[in-house]
């Protein structure tokens, strides 16, 4: 027998060379696995991309499309006629017998209602909410002022007034009902400046839940005929909307002046105003939504007509302060100042020496003592700055009275 062969044993370069192309495709093939990763990515990308792009795409497509469609025409309606076509006035001014499209209800197409028409058939396609100037739409104030009746000094005899006929009618109604009186429309605060009226007026606005509407009677006043008549309409128009509202009516006495024989084209502009004022304090109902108040301090000038029963029913006076009234309001101006411990139980002597002044009055002086400590850096109010404060504010423009030097 022959002896077994043994296989040629490789020589030591060849086995290097195997090695070194294992390692090499080992390499190379991590290499393509993370090139390959690489591009997963790449791809994912673009893909975000191109949704991205396709989604903007079909935006600007349907903006296209949107910006492409006639405009539609503005028009009132006017009648519903049996046959279900309706009367519409065009903002141009003729009136048109037209159709409506099925997607609107009975319930939306009634008389007054402002809609779209179709520019080439006159159809009305769909309604638009009511027209309001954004000159009226800023007097309804939405932030509610902080004063309530506790910051408020006196008039406990006016806030119950106020209380019994602007509040008491829109929180429980149905005791009027069962007494069988209606409350009074409106409520017309006179009285000299400075007594409280409108500081009375923000606190009501703060104390009930409805909405508050503040009108400046100077602001009714407008360069072109009639726009001062229509600002009152569409001020009332929007408190109709509402589910409660007050309207306050400050300075009434910028439009409602007694009416003159002779008078100039503004006077009779003003007038116009005023009257249809007069209508629509005629045209609510007394056990509606809605309160009435008016401030004016100079109740001599006022028409007649604003006067008179069925309109500004009840007339609040606010005179000057009793010295009570003083007295607390002191101290509500002084609540919240950092004073000396000696200078609240001198209140009664400031009371005595600021007699025939008003609320108004007795602020400028809390603020004139704060100013005074401020002035010398001091963080806390003595009673000389007060006594200070008392002779500059009685002297100076708001009261002109002898009282200089009344302290020493």
């Amino acid at each position: 027998m022959s002896a077994p062969t043994t296989p040629p044993k490789k020589k030591k370069g060849e086995e290097n060379e195997n090695e070194q192309d294992g390692s090499y495709l080992v390499t190379y093939t991590r290499h393509l696995e993370r090139r390959l990763r690489a591009l997963e990515t790449e791809k994912q990308l673009l893909d975000a991309e191109r949704m991205r792009l396709e989604r903007e795409l079909h935006s600007l497509r349907n903006e296209l499309d949107r910006l492409r469609q006639p405009p539609l025409i503005s028009a009132s309606l006017i009648e519903m006629l049996d046959d279900g076509r309706l009367i519409v006035k065009s903002s141009a001014g003729p009136q048109f017998v037209v159709n409506s499209s099925s997607k609107l209800t009975k319930d939306e197409l009634k008389p007054g209602v402002r809609v779209a028409l179709n520019q080439r058939t006159m159809a009305v396609v769909e309604t638009l909410p009511s027209s309001k100037d954004p000159f009226v739409r800023g007097m309804e104030i939405e932030e509610l002022p902080d004063v309530s009746y506790a910051d408020i000094g006196g008039l406990q005899e006016q806030i119950r007034e106020i209380r019994e006929t602007v509040e008491l009618p829109l929180t429980n109604p149905e005791l009027f009902e069962k007494v069988g009186i209606t409350p009074p429309k409106g409520v017309l605060l006179f009285g000299p400046p400075g007594t409280g009226k409108t500081l009375l007026a923000r606190a009501v606005a703060h104390e009930t839940k409805a909405c508050f509407i503040k009108i400046i009677s100077s602001e009714l006043v407008q360069k072109f005929i009639g726009e001062g008549a229509r600002l009152v309409r569409e001020i009332f128009a929007m408190a109709k909307e509402k589910e409660q509202a007050i309207i306050f009516i400050d300075e009434l006495d910028a439009i409602g002046s007694r009416r003159l024989e002779v008078a100039t084209s503004g006077d009779r502009e003003v007038q116009r105003t005023l009257m249809q004022l007069l209508s629509e304090l005629d045209g609510f109902s007394p056990r509606g939504n809605i309160r009435i108040m008016a401030a004016t301090n100079r109740p001599d000038i006022l028409d007649p007509a604003l006067l008179r029963p069925g309109r500004f029913d009840r007339l609040i006076e606010f005179g000057e302060p009793t010295m009570e009234d003083r007295k607390e309001i002191f101290q509500i101006h002084m609540r919240g100042m950092a004073v000396d411990p000696d200078v609240r139980a001198k209140i009664p002597r400031f009371v005595a020496a600021t007699e025939k002044t008003t609320g108004a009055d007795i602020k400028a002086i809390c603020t004139e003592a704060g100013m005074f400590a401020l002035r010398d850096l001091r963080d806390r109010v003595t009673i000389k700055d007060f006594e200070k404060a008392i002779n500059k504010v009685l002297t100076q423009g708001f009261k002109t009275t002898s009282t200089v030097n009344m302290f020493t």
